[in-house]
Formats: structure tokens, sequence, C-alpha cells
């Protein structure tokens, strides 16, 4: 089958492990012709944005890559925000896919994607959304004047078009269909996921990284990960792991200590003899990490890489929020309210049997719905749909 991935509206970063990155390169790993076509804009070593050239190359996953720029005459502000890429059309006539999808529902190039679906009904046409109250239209005028007049206007007249939005939480589920006024019919919970690995693999990473770190056997090892700011509340967690003295806790820092909370993250990290700041990782590394941990820490703000420590059999502490609840079942904790990350600490301090147990759930869930060789094969058609509320 030929798939066309469309990144036109979100980054495709090669060498990553985004959403992007994985379903294009488990469709590679299945036998599919696959093409990427992006826009420019990637992320550089630092993490930071930036731009490179247009063109085609083959991929880092395995897929050709077609680089567009922004169509000329747009100013250079409005052009990332409009997202007007020359060819799209033209480009897709040449490759002929079987199956589109297009990731990200904000921009112009869906508009060109369903006059080819309009032209081409056999095409499987799919669109997935990341969109959320958390990280879009956060401002009157991006709200209303960039989501609501712009993208849900695009959105409306492409949708008879798309055979269904794909939505990866439960918040985005909500955003699509309140505030895009998006049916519930034409919308499927699409998670984002993972690699799920085999016994062998998994236990051979483990027991390498926790050596490599120093972690023995009867150490209890959590991991924070990220681009580190407020939102991510790193600083509450290291304040309440400093709080529970139990010497066979450890902890694991890994990503950028952005510049709102570097210096007393150091010095609290500096502190404790317990807690190893690891810097930033490549995709490779972090899931080796996560192999090695035994508990995922995310109080903060969403990142894909609570799905991916579920794949590696992590029992999680999460943020409650409506996204992270339908994960949480017998393998972690919700915090938030009345529940306190302290009082989870203590927990495990108390009772560290139990996360032989919650390893388990972990691994069972995402194991039927999180591992993207299953995601993959949604788009394919060969995999039935998830149910769109837990």
């Amino acid at each position: 089958m030929k798939i066309a991935h469309l990144c036109l509206s979100c980054f495709y970063v090669d060498g990553f492990s985004y959403q992007e990155n994985e379903l294009v390169r488990q469709h590679v790993v299945d036998g599919h012709d696959v093409v990427v076509i992006a826009s420019t804009e990637s992320f550089g070593p630092d993490g930071a944005l930036t731009h490179v050239q247009p063109g085609s190359y083959m991929g880092t996953d395995g897929a050709r890559v077609i680089r567009l720029p922004y169509r000329r005459w747009i100013p250079g502000m409005l052009a990332p925000k409009l997202r007007l890429h020359p060819n799209v059309y033209r480009l897709l006539s040449a490759e002929r896919p079987d199956a589109i999808l297009f990731h990200g529902l904000c921009g112009w190039e869906l508009l060109t994607v369903s006059r080819y679906k309009r032209a081409h009904p056999e095409v499987s046409l799919f669109a997935d959304s990341h969109e959320d109250f958390n990280n879009s239209a956060r401002s009157f005028l991006s709200r209303y004047l960039l989501h609501w007049a712009y993208y849900r206007t695009i959105l409306h007249a492409a949708l008879r078009s798309i055979d269904k939005v794909l939505c990866v939480s439960d918040e985005t589920i909500s955003f699509v269909q309140d505030f895009y006024r998006v049916p519930a019919r034409n919308i499927e919970f699409f998670p984002l996921g993972g690699k799920v690995l085999q016994d062998h693999a998994y236990f051979a990473a483990r027991a390498a990284t926790r050596a490599s770190y120093g972690i023995l056997d009867h150490h209890v090892l959590l991991v924070q990960s990220g681009k580190m700011d407020a939102s991510k509340k790193l600083l509450q967690s290291l304040k309440a792991f400093v709080r529970q003295p139990d010497p066979e806790l450890r902890f694991l820092v890994v990503g950028h200590l952005q510049g709102d909370i570097a210096v007393e993250a150091k010095k609290l990290i500096d502190a404790d003899r317990r807690i190893v700041f690891a810097g930033w990782k490549s995709a490779a590394e972090l899931q080796s990490i996560l192999c090695a941990a035994d508990v995922y820490l995310q109080p903060g703000t969403q990142s894909a890489t609570m799905q991916m420590s579920l794949c590696l059999r992590c029992a999680v502490i999460l943020d409650d929020v409506p996204s992270h609840r339908r994960y949480v079942k017998e393998n972690g904790w919700l915090i938030g309210g009345d529940r306190t990350l302290d009082a989870v600490l203590a927990e495990i301090s108390q009772s560290p049997h139990q996360l032989t147990t919650m390893s388990a759930h972990s691994h069972a869930f995402a194991s039927e719905y999180l591992d993207y060789q299953i995601l993959a094969e949604r788009i394919t058609r060969a995999a039935p749909a998830f149910a769109l509320h837990p």
C-alpha cells in the first residue's frame, strides 16, 4: 500500500520519536511504500525551532521526505499560522497514495487534501488532532481569529472528505467536538503510543541501563523527562523527593532545564546524591532509560513520553486531568486534590513490591492499546477503531 503522511500542520523532525516518526517508521517496517510531505520547520540539536532546506531526501525513519516551503507571497510572521505550501496537489497526483494521514487539523492544505480525496474517492483520508485548550487557542486572537474563524472554517469545508478525525486524547476530543463543532460520529480516539518490547529486549535494556547509572536491583528508580519549564513541575517533584529520605529511592531527570527553573533545579539536584541529571537524550537512549525505570513521573503538562513509559512497563504518577485518567488502571497514581506526590512517594517507600504488579498492568494495557504496530494498522484499515470514551 502507498501511504502519504502530510506533516504540513505540525513538525516532522528526523531522528525523533514523535507520533509522526513512529507511525512512518512502523508503516515502513510493515512493508508499505511511504512518503512524507512536510514543512521545513524542525528542531535543532538544542531543541530550538529551526528550518531545513526544501527538497527531497531519504529520512531517518526509512521513508522519502519531501520538504515544502511556505508560499512566498505570505508575510513571514503569518506563514507559520496560515500554512500554505506550493505544489501539494501536484505531489499527491504524482505519488498516488492509497491512504493519507494529515497530521494536525490546523492549516490551509487540509483543503487541498480534501480536494484530492474528492477526485479520488477510493483513497482513505484520515486527519489527526493534538489540539486542546492546554496547547491551542489560549489567547483571544488565537482562539477566535485563528482557530475559530480560520482553522475551524477550513476543517468544516474539508470534513465531508475526511474518513475520520483521529484525536490523541480525551481533552482533544472535547476540543474538537465542543470548539471546532465536529460531530462525534466523525471522531475516533487514536492515542499516542510507543514500542512494546519483547521480554528479552526489555530485560536486557533494563539491566544494562540500570548498571550504567549505578542502580541496584533493590533500588526504586523514578524518571521525569522533557523540556523542563515551570509547567512540568520538576521543582515540585524534586522537593517532594528530597522530603522522602528513603535511601532505596533514586530519581533520574532527563531533558533540558529551561531558564525559569534551571538555577533552583540544579541546586536541588546537587544537594541530594540520590538524584542524577542525565541531560538531553536521544530517542533510543530515552527508551533504554524508561526500561530501567520503575516509575515514570509526570506531575505537570502532558507529554508523549508518558505513553512510551507505559509501553516500557513503568508504573506512573500523573497529574489528575481528564486525558490521563483512562491510562491509570491499577498501574499507578493520579495526583492532585486530596492525593499529593509526597503521599505517593511515602506509599512507594513503604510498599515497593506493588510496583511489580503495576508494571504488569502497564504492559498489558500498552500491548492492547498503545503499541504503534496496532496504531499503524488503523490507517491501513487492518485494525478496528478504539472506543471514543473509556
